[in-house]
């Protein structure tokens, strides 16, 4: 097998004059209002409910936060769910407000992302790819998972990706802040009526959220080779992880072919297992967020443990 034979995937089509890609896609965006009413609930809530109660939804909706942006708001960059372009730009407004974050800006980071594959430092220090595991890291190897989960949420260039939305000139530095001032004034108004849930309950459970979504994003590098691009990620392949995050788990595969719809992912997989293996690509047997529990995995500073091909289980 080639490596173009490979890279050749089937495209989903769909008759529907609403989705552009497949009916399929419906699935994600009822799962994004979801978070967004799931969201909004949570501080209607608050006045009523036990503390007890309110900590656990918290905790839940911290795992949404992670599960809609690896998931949801991650395919929906790759291959946006409608034909229609502004309900597209709508559907950024309701993911930003869930997530507290601008999709759009999401969008720029994750496309440089793209850009670098998690490449190592350049001569000079710097890194294509602004969220790069080895950015932050010593001689080559990645920076400690503590350090890249509770500090990555700080180390955003606002600037840089400005900039970057910028150069696009199709509207997306506009819409990026349109999605800004969006949840801004969602926890503003929040704030004016109960700035005790906003200080004291909510923001510790949206920054818990991220940090799982950079504690995911850690383990779908950490073990990879960014210097062969069909090994470029690290995948996982439980089933139920990949049905809730609708199948960012195959991310090797995804890296090597970024276009590939999510329903489509799995016989993608399957038509370049054969080269996966003679390549070495990295898989773990547990969900990319307990990623440290996976028994074979390398110690930061010594040389990659073999990669396992094997199904992972979920």
């Amino acid at each position: 097998m080639t490596t173009v034979d490979a890279i050749r995937v089937e495209r989903p089509t769909t008759t529907s004059r609403f989705f552009a890609h497949t009916r399929w896609d419906a699935v994600p965006a009822a799962a994004g209002l979801f978070h967004l009413a799931y969201f909004l609930g949570l501080f209607f809530l608050y006045p009523h409910a036990p503390l007890w109660v309110m900590l656990i939804l918290g905790f839940i909706y911290s795992l949404m936060v992670n599960a809609n942006i690896n998931g949801i708001g991650h395919n929906f960059i790759h291959n946006p769910f409608f034909r229609s372009k502004l309900l597209n730009r709508l559907f950024g407004v309701t993911q930003s407000i869930a997530c507290c974050f601008s999709q759009t800006y999401y969008n720029a980071v994750h496309m440089q992302h793209h850009k670098g594959n998690a490449d190592r430092p350049s001569e000079n220090g710097e890194t294509i790819d602004w969220i790069s595991i080895y950015k932050h890291g010593h001689d080559g190897e990645a920076e400690s998972p503590w350090s890249y989960v509770f500090l990555s949420f700080f180390r955003d260039d606002v600037g840089a990706i400005r900039r970057e939305l910028g150069k696009r000139r199709n509207g997306d530095l506009f819409w990026g802040n349109i999605e800004l001032a969006a949840f801004a004034t969602t926890l503003f108004v929040m704030f004016l009526f109960n700035w005790r849930y906003v200080i004291f309950y909510f923001l510790p459970f949206f920054y818990l959220g991220h940090c799982f979504s950079y504690l995911n994003g850690y383990y779908r590098h950490y073990g990879a080779n960014p210097d062969k691009p069909i090994a470029w990620g690290v995948s996982s392949y439980g089933k139920i992880y990949n049905w809730l995050f609708f199948y960012n788990g195959y991310h090797a595969e995804h890296h090597f072919r970024p276009k590939v719809h999510w329903t489509k992912m799995e016989a993608f997989r399957q038509s370049i297992t054969d080269l996966q293996k003679q390549e070495g690509v990295r898989t773990i047997k547990r969900a990319h967020m307990l990623g440290f529990l996976d028994p074979d995995l390398p110690k930061r500073g010594e040389p990659h443990a073999k990669p396992d091909l094997e199904e992972a289980v979920s």
